[in-house]
């Protein structure tokens, strides 16, 4: 399965207006007939992120000229989502191979979509996960967060987060660990409350288990978001360790480490919030 990966990154450079929001609300609850249940909050951060989540399909969509009456998205009953295009004079093999896979996530200032296209049953069990590298609450220290977080690692990941490690390395690697979980549980329709030291990723040795068992077939792809977020009329920078799973079938387990933004260029675009506002009259065609 060879098929490329694409991800969209949404963030949230500025506040969006209540005018914005109502806009986004009356969108999703049009067209988007599963995110009907987003309770309508206007000065809720979690709900304008959960909106914007499911946008992101229509925007994919758009972008690809598909209108929406010509598509369909369809839900395993582990949750996991997939678009079926319905396309005119197209022979029955590529009709299968047309399926689209994604998995959207958010934290904080960023919302992000990846997606895979082929057969049904190759692009299902694709996940992101985001994880901002920052404390909560805001004034604990990174070795009072650490520990807060302790139970979803196992031993050796802890190893990897001593105490006499910098509390930027700390921070850094305990992100990579919980991402690289996140979207793990996500590719296979896990929900959160699963347990997360059921996993255990051995960053120095690129390998992954789940309960004790090697887990063979996937590719993770690890990469950073760095964001210019306006706060109350103040810029303030960002950071997000990001993480898509994706199982690709292969008798391995591969990493693949995204360090530049020559590396992203390719398969990861980044959009801000008013490119998203501006096309929201054209979403519904």
């Amino acid at each position: 399965m060879n098929s490329p990966l694409l991800v969209w990154m949404l963030y949230l450079n500025r506040e969006v207006t209540a005018d914005e929001y109502e806009k986004c609300y009356d969108l999703v609850h049009k067209t988007v007939p599963h995110g009907r249940n987003i309770a309508h909050q206007p000065t809720s951060g979690d709900s304008l992120r959960q909106l914007l989540a499911h946008m992101m399909p229509l925007l994919m969509m758009r972008h690809r000229r598909i209108p929406r009456a010509r598509w369909r998205d369809h839900q395993t009953p582990s949750g996991k989502h997939w678009i079926e295009q319905m396309l005119d004079h197209v022979n029955p093999e590529h009709h299968l191979r047309s399926m689209i896979g994604y998995h959207c996530a958010f934290e904080n200032s960023l919302v992000g979509m990846v997606m895979v296209q082929g057969k049904q049953r190759e692009v299902i069990n694709i996940g992101l996960g985001i994880k901002q590298l920052v404390v909560e609450p805001r004034d604990a220290t990174v070795a009072a967060y650490a520990e807060s977080l302790s139970h979803k690692l196992t031993p050796l990941e802890l190893s990897f987060i001593t105490p006499d490690l910098a509390d930027d390395v700390v921070l850094r690697r305990l992100c990579i660990l919980l991402a690289l979980k996140m979207a793990y549980m996500k590719a296979i329709g896990q929900p959160m409350g699963f347990d997360w030291s059921r996993l255990e990723f051995n960053i120095p040795e690129e390998s992954c288990t789940g309960d004790g068992q090697p887990l063979c077939g996937w590719e993770f792809r690890l990469y950073k978001a760095q964001l210019g977020v306006q706060r109350k009329g103040v810029m303030v920078e960002e950071s997000y360790q990001c993480v898509t799973a994706h199982f690709r079938g292969t008798t391995d387990t591969k990493f693949v480490w995204q360090d530049s933004n020559k590396d992203l260029e390719s398969w990861v675009q980044f959009i801000n919030i008013d490119q998203m506002t501006n096309v929201i009259p054209k979403l519904t065609d």
